[in-house]
């Protein structure tokens, strides 16, 4: 079975009869009546909770929106505040990214995808982030180049964007083969070293590699870091999918909810920093 390259959907569960992640058997049981000679249902210990019922696509649909919910909610807050004190921008950028992070560590490598507590706490800490961050970016880095409207032009156009890979997974266009999975890890890992590498090359040299001076290189970066982050979707969906056929519980919910804020943050954050250096030019 294929692996997404986003680390919220690593160890999905292996698709068998015996259901998801083998949890008991669907034969468990069978052949049990009672004395009116109906079938009922297998015997459960005391206190056992019952099993949950199978993950559906309202499930990821609910979850997701909720998630999106509490990062916009806590976004415009810390824009409005940022905006009132610009000295909470930088407090705001930092808390937010950086315990946003060590949340999507926690969940990703502790198996703790499925706690709707890690996620909804990733969700409003990234809001935090978010909020100042475009703050800074449209009224403070660019020196109030757009403003608002900027900001409206990359949420737009990160759920343009959203919807617009989803119809092509829908219809096939593209598909999600292990070919086409190495290929988006390759691409992932060479953007993160070129972003790394014009990060260090920055503390020697004034712009570093170019990639992030506003430039046509920049430009061009951009547009290629977009193009990943857009069609890592495919590869979102995909693992979905595959929760889904494996009759993963719906708790498995949250993990996509999780999955998909990450891959839309990183897609608003480019567009908008796109934006940003097509305005100032």
């Amino acid at each position: 079975m294929r692996t997404s390259s986003n680390p919220i959907f690593r160890n999905l569960p292996q698709q068998q009869r015996s259901g998801y992640a083998g949890f008991g058997s669907p034969t468990a049981g069978a052949g049990q009546f009672n004395q009116y000679g109906q079938p009922q249902a297998p015997y459960q210990p005391y206190g056992q909770a019952p099993a949950t019922r199978p993950m559906t696509i309202d499930d990821v649909v609910t979850k997701t929106g909720i998630t999106l919910g509490v990062v916009t909610l806590t976004a415009i807050i810390s824009y409005v505040l940022t905006s009132m004190n610009n000295s909470l921008g930088g407090l705001f950028v930092g808390v937010g990214g950086l315990v946003g992070f060590v949340l999507v560590m926690v969940a990703s490598f502790g198996r703790k995808q499925d706690n709707p507590a890690i996620v909804l706490s990733y969700a409003a800490f990234e809001g935090l982030f978010l909020g100042a961050l475009s703050f800074m970016f449209t009224n403070v880095r660019f020196g109030g180049v757009g403003g608002s409207g900027l900001i409206a032009e990359a949420v737009l156009g990160t759920f343009g964007v959203f919807f617009g890979m989803l119809v092509v997974y829908k219809t096939g266009a593209i598909r999600v083969t292990p070919r086409f999975t190495r290929m988006m890890v390759a691409a992932m890992i060479g953007v993160l070293v070129l972003m790394l590498g014009n990060l260090v090359a920055s503390f020697f040299h004034a712009g570093g590699l170019g990639l992030r001076s506003g430039g046509a290189m920049s430009i061009v970066f951009s547009l290629v870091v977009i193009c990943v982050a857009a069609f890592s979707f495919l590869l979102d969906f995909d693992a979905a999918d595959q929760l889904i056929r494996a009759g993963a519980p719906e708790r498995a919910a949250w993990r996509v909810a999780l999955g998909l804020t990450v891959t839309l943050v990183w897609l608003y954050l480019e567009i908008l920093r796109l934006l940003s250096y097509l305005q100032r030019n």
